[in-house]
């Protein structure tokens, strides 16, 4: 029997330049959700300085040039209407997506989470 399961990654754009910070499989959507909020909360936190104890899975530090950013990402996660949003979103089957830009450095950073079959993601 295939069970289902989500995906989430953070990804940095700059100018033409595309990277994958890190992200997960899981079981849930609600591990997804956790994940990034997680993710989200360690990259405002951090704000480009070195974080200890890195969990590992966990997403390498970013280091943004406004705090725009950092307080964008923070408001996400820990903002009951946008939790309940996103996972209504990925409850519907759609794919998350929440994207932070720091406009100093043409820089922007997304969190995303999907659905995703076992096949699709080892």
């Amino acid at each position: 029997m295939m069970r289902a399961s989500y995906a989430a990654e953070v990804t940095l754009t700059a100018g033409q330049r595309f990277a994958s910070l890190g992200g997960v499989t899981v079981r849930n959507r609600r591990l997804a959700l956790l994940w990034l909020r997680r993710q989200a909360l360690r990259l405002a936190n951090g704000h480009g300085g070195a974080v200890r104890d890195e969990p590992p899975g966990d997403v390498r530090p970013v280091v943004f040039h406004g705090s725009d950013a950092p307080e964008g990402l923070r408001l996400w996660a820990t903002d009951h209407h946008h939790q309940d949003d996103a996972i209504r979103t990925l409850e519907a089957g759609l794919p998350l997506r929440f994207t932070v830009l720091d406009p100093a450095v043409g820089l922007s950073l997304t969190l995303a989470g999907w659905h995703a079959s076992p096949a699709d993601h080892p």
